[in-house]
């Protein structure tokens, strides 16, 4: 089980060019020779990139400066100092990048694919580079450019493949922890889980989305800021739990909150699943099936205490998500 980090701040400064050098050719048999100081190697400039991992979003919670190293300065004998090395970080696919200056955002989507975040300033001009007809002999040399710098949001859209929603405590950490084997907290409470948690499912990933509730799509509860992870998945699962005095209620609550967030996702598809139906004995759960018949034809009651109703339903996710071949052809690259 992983606990995402999926929103972070971080400040990018470029590499400061090397000075130009202001000196003279010194040789026994030349004791006045002319300016020979050479120019600054270049900052080395910041880009960003994508990889297949949604943890690498954490590192930057305890490291949120990025500086490239500085060029070197100039040398006599007209010798350039060394560019610096470009530095480039790397981010889980599916990251939105937010210049926080100009509001540019883009999104992060290929390994392939460099995007730059502040160039690197320019190396100073030696004095060589100074001599003219009027001044055969100047002693100045330029300083290096600073490098540029940006501040910028770094913000993780999920591509999981199975997106676990439905209000608190509704059953979906204990969910992805019998189908994934994670560990992800679970207590009978609202709002246990405050960051998706992850796991794989045979080829897919399942991410359990931290609970919504009324009034989400406007910042409510945990707000919108988990809502964003619904966006990709291919195949929702919606947990409603037996518990619940009102299950039509509940489910109608969701899809209206993911449908003021974004029309489209509500196009998915979707498997409705009954979560701790042992708490129900039988003409109570048999009452219970009746009442959900308009949600769902086919109510999918599971419980933890009963394996083969896990296995049930892990048979039915395996038919609706077929092998996801784009995912070991970007592990490979």
């Amino acid at each position: 089980m992983i606990m995402l980090v999926d929103k972070v701040q971080i400040k990018v400064v470029a590499g400061r060019g090397g000075n130009g050098s202001a000196s003279f050719r010194r040789e026994k048999y030349v004791p006045k020779g002319g300016p020979d100081g050479g120019n600054g190697g270049k900052g080395g400039d910041v880009y960003i990139s994508g990889l297949n991992d949604i943890r690498l979003l954490r590192k930057f919670r305890e490291k949120p400066l990025i500086k490239a190293e500085d060029g070197t300065g100039g040398g006599q004998r007209k010798k350039s100092g060394k560019n610096a090395p470009d530095t480039v970080i790397k981010v889980p696919y599916g990251t939105l990048i937010t210049n926080l200056k100009t509001g540019e955002n883009f999104e992060v989507m290929d390994s392939r694919e460099l995007h730059l975040l502040a160039r690197g300033g320019s190396g100073g001009r030696g004095n060589w580079e100074f001599r003219s007809a009027t001044n055969q002999a100047p002693t100045y040399a330029e300083p290096g450019k600073p490098g540029e710098e940006a501040d910028y949001i770094l913000e993780l859209r999920l591509i999981a493949d199975i997106g676990l929603i439905g209000l608190p405590n509704a059953g979906k950490s204990t969910l992805l922890n019998v189908l994934t084997s994670a560990h992800a907290k679970v207590a009978n409470y609202p709002f246990t889980t405050l960051e998706p948690n992850l796991g794989t499912f045979g080829e897919h990933i399942v991410a359990d989305i931290p609970g919504l509730i009324e009034g989400a799509s406007q910042g409510k509860g945990l707000g919108i800021r988990f809502l964003r992870h619904v966006e990709r998945t291919k195949l929702l699962v919606h947990c409603l739990s037996c518990e619940s005095a009102d299950p039509i209620k509940d489910y109608q609550v969701i899809r209206k909150e993911i449908g003021e967030y974004n029309q489209k996702i509500l196009e998915r598809p979707e498997v409705v699943v009954f979560t701790k139906y042992d708490v129900l004995d039988g003409p109570a759960l048999k009452e219970f099936v009746k009442k959900t018949r308009t949600i769902t034809p086919e109510p999918i009651l599971i419980s933890v205490l009963d394996d083969n109703s896990i296995a049930r339903l892990g048979r039915i996710l395996e038919k609706k998500l077929p092998q996801t071949p784009y995912r070991k052809s970007r592990t490979s690259r």
